[in-house]
């Protein structure tokens, strides 16, 4: 777990970087691009691995923001065989806009329910 939860503090720290220095395009076409690797004997299951993405948020150095997170938590999905997507909504009143995980249709890194109070603007 330990390892993951590295992995998960460095992904952040990419994702932190590419929103910095090179705005959302990069971060989208990171994940977008990413394919998920063939299932192997060691995968790990979706729940482990999101909360490796949690613990990871909470020792990092600065506030993470969903899409640093899910961006994170779409590709370490993807590293271990998930066919995890990232999706970003928005609400239009007042606006906000969010971004979270899904497999197969079903939240897993937020509240289920986030896809009744958000529009689904883009899955990567």
């Amino acid at each position: 777990m330990l390892l993951r939860v590295a992995e998960s503090w460095l992904l952040l720290l990419y994702f932190d970087w590419l929103m910095h220095f090179r705005g959302f395009q990069e971060i989208h076409a990171a994940v977008r691009n990413l394919k998920p690797r063939a299932v192997g004997k060691t995968a790990r299951g979706d729940g482990e691995l999101s909360r490796a993405v949690d613990l990871a948020c909470v020792f990092y150095f600065k506030p993470v923001l969903c899409l640093q997170r899910s961006a994170t938590t779409t590709v370490l999905l993807r590293r271990y065989g998930r066919n995890a997507e990232m999706v970003i909504g928005a609400q239009l009143l007042p606006f906000q806009s969010h971004a979270w995980v899904e497999i197969d249709g079903r939240v897993i890194n937020d509240k289920p329910y986030v896809t009744e109070i958000f529009e689904v603007l883009e899955r990567c």
